[in-house]
């Protein structure tokens, strides 16, 4: 999926063999058809209008523009990056996903954020929930040296435990970099099976969060973990279609 946002802006895309993850990646943003990318289907039609009012009337969107490529791209292949060195992953065969139906932006602060027993901060986490029933919380990493770091704790068929809490069990991480492969010029993220749970609390009838909770092991034994607080601002939500009702999420 790609979104025009004027002549310079950020391209948001959804890579429908993976599924629901998200890519931001700064750049010029234009329309440019439907057209098949590596088994995947770019639509820019009601998603790019959707999209791009949400980046214009979200005052957490236009904070955090540098990261909204990297928060779209859906699940894919190999190799995580810091700036320095790479983790080598083992892709779990590819899966038969949907297109992302529901993106939320949550604004406030990673308290902890680790990848591998390393401590990162980060810039922004992103809810998006695709129409098949995978869900990515996206967290863009705080990295000066690259727009494209962003870690996705990724699950299938999330459920609200209550009115104030969502449950996601975790089963596969996605690890993107600005030295992934690209695809039209965005980095497609890696997937490495995974083990782990993310908990979201806060009052969604009003679209607020108060934390988002994720503890998840690779198959190589490395932990992935995440507390983010919100800092009450409200969650900047667009649904693109509408979900399955037999679909669960935090934001009905």
């Amino acid at each position: 999926m790609a979104a025009s946002a004027g002549r310079t802006g950020w391209a948001m895309w959804t890579n429908r063999r993976g599924g629901g993850a998200v890519v931001f990646q700064a750049g010029v943003a234009e329309q440019t058809g439907s057209q098949p990318i590596c088994g995947s289907m770019v639509m820019v039609r009601n998603f790019s209008s959707a999209v791009t009012t949400l980046w214009h009337t979200s005052p957490t969107m236009r904070f955090c523009r540098p990261v909204l490529a990297a928060l779209t791209m859906a699940l894919a292949s190999p190799c995580f990056a810091e700036t320095s060195s790479p983790i080598p992953v083992n892709n779990p065969p590819a899966q038969q996903n949907g297109l992302i139906d529901l993106l939320a932006l949550m604004s406030g602060q990673c308290k902890t954020f680790k990848v591998a027993g390393r401590a990162f901060a980060c810039k922004t986490v992103a809810y998006a929930h695709g129409d098949k029933g995978r869900v990515n919380f996206a967290v863009a990493v705080d990295d000066p040296a690259d727009d494209s770091h962003v870690v996705s704790f990724s699950g299938e068929n999330g459920k609200r435990a209550d009115d104030n809490s969502y449950e996601l069990r975790i089963d596969r991480m996605l690890l993107n970099s600005k030295h992934r492969p690209k695809v039209d010029g965005l980095p497609v993220p890696a997937e490495q099976t995974s083990t782990g749970l993310c908990r979201q609390t806060g009052n969604f009838a009003a679209r607020k969060v108060n934390d988002v909770i994720c503890s998840a092991t690779d198959s190589e034994g490395r932990r992935y973990e995440l507390l983010f607080v919100s800092d009450g601002t409200p969650v900047s939500v667009r649904r693109i279609r509408q979900s399955s009702p037999s679909i669960q999420d935090p934001f009905k």
